[in-house]
């Protein structure tokens, strides 16, 4: 039996390839506290770069397939998260022990304020640990449903479309990229990390320059 890290994007898509892109964005998607802790971003780029074959070998994935697992994940999973968060969804965040799980919970009701439920939805969808959290708080704060579905639909394709695409791009264009995946994981990483150390830093200078 292969043992599978479902935190290892690596060891998921050798296990499991496209459905195993579909398991992980669903539940990162909408589960909450277990979509919490896996990847997204480090999923999607890396299956997109094992979709693009180089001279001397075949594609280990087929483009289409993650594509289209990739979106149905995303677009269910947030589904998923909304109605748990109208089921009780506040009820299972104040009873969290995970500081970090309440401090993304808390960004995310921010988000909704600060946008609106449009803009948020599909900014969410960029910004790690927020998109775990942000469909079920929606859902408890009471976006409209049509709404909801409307702009978690859009933010979700742009999200998996782009990161699937870019790593096509890249694999296509570079020869045996894929030697590279660790590295280039490490990368998505940072990058996706960014608009996080942005949020902090805005709201670091906002705290300091608000009257005491």
């Amino acid at each position: 039996m292969i043992a599978v890290n479902p935190m290892d994007s690596a060891s998921v898509l050798a296990a499991f390839g496209a459905l195993g892109v579909l398991a992980v964005i669903f539940a990162e998607s909408g589960l909450l506290v277990v979509g919490f802790f896996l990847p997204g971003d480090t999923l999607l780029f890396p299956a997109g770069v094992l979709c693009a074959g180089g001279a001397d070998q075949p594609p280990r994935l087929a483009l289409w397939q993650v594509l289209v697992c990739a979106a149905v994940g995303a677009v269910a999973g947030g589904q998923a998260g909304y109605l748990i968060g109208r089921h009780g969804g506040r009820a299972l965040l104040a009873r969290t022990s995970s500081g970090r799980l309440r401090a993304a919970a808390t960004r995310a009701e921010r988000l909704l304020a600060r946008y609106g439920h449009g803009k948020a939805l599909v900014i969410g969808r960029f910004v790690p640990l927020l998109r775990s959290v942000l469909h079920p708080v929606a859902g408890a704060l009471g976006v409209p449903g049509g709404a909801f579905t409307l702009w978690q639909t859009v933010g979700g394709l742009l999200w998996t479309q782009t990161l699937v695409l870019a790593g096509y791009t890249l694999g296509a264009s570079v020869p045996h990229i894929d030697d590279y995946l660790l590295p280039l994981v490490a990368l998505v990483v940072v990058v996706s990390l960014l608009p996080l150390l942005a949020g902090a830093l805005r709201t670091r200078r906002e705290r300091r320059g608000s009257p005491h």
